[in-house]
């Protein structure tokens, strides 16, 4: 299998021209993520289409397009454009009704939206890799969002990354509605226990989520 896309989690092989095949590193189950998407498919939210899920193995439709990152380093979507089609992303799941709703207000959470978990394709920006989704307030996924945006600004060794991203955080924060104190302070703990977040990236969390506005 050719080895097409790595993450801090996953890897991703191709199989064929419409099917990916991605595997957890850390044999992480895929089953609850894939059972997630074919009711967010069902429901009309734009997630890839999922074909099988076996342990760490999720087998799902190849996007064809670009990330909303690599189009926003391309200089084909501005800050403005890139947190506009953030912002609806966030809308648009938050609007949906809960699997569970254990708690008043819950909704569906994807807690790692960002640009490049975006593909723009030829029926619109497709939201990907719904490992971390879970249910709980609204403006937790939000305060995630604004933090790892704001993480990206410090990035030092990615120049250009952290220009995009500071470009880009006033549109950012402008686009979407302010998160309540208590769950930025949830998001900054669940980063700071995140066993992928690297040396550099812990000793830059409490700069970064001083950056983020709340309520």
């Amino acid at each position: 299998m050719e080895l097409i896309a790595s993450g801090r989690d996953c890897d991703v092989y191709a199989l064929g021209a419409d099917r990916v095949l991605r595997r957890s590193r850390f044999g992480r189950d895929a089953t609850p993520e894939a059972d997630l998407m074919t009711h967010l498919a069902a429901a009309g939210y734009p997630v890839p289409l999922v074909f099988d899920a076996d342990g760490p193995d999720l087998v799902m439709e190849r996007l064809a397009g670009q990330t909303l990152l690599a189009a926003a380093t391309a200089g084909t979507a501005d800050s403005a454009g890139t947190a506009k089609v953030l912002a609806d992303l966030h809308e648009r799941l938050h609007a949906l009704p809960p699997r569970l709703g254990k708690e008043p207000g819950d909704r569906i959470i994807h807690l790692d939206l960002h640009p490049d978990n975006v593909m723009l394709t030829d029926r619109g920006p497709v939201l990907f890799d719904w490992a971390n989704a879970t249910e709980g307030p609204p403006d937790r996924d939000v305060a995630m969002t604004l933090l790892i945006m704001a993480q990206v600004t410090f990035w030092t060794t990615e120049p250009q990354l952290a220009a995009i991203a500071t470009a880009g955080f006033a549109a950012l924060c402008a686009a979407l509605p302010t998160p309540s104190a208590a769950e930025l302070a949830w998001v900054v703990a669940q980063r700071r226990a995140n066993p992928t977040m690297s040396p550099t990236e812990l000793a830059q969390l409490d700069r970064a989520a001083a950056l983020v506005p709340s309520a």
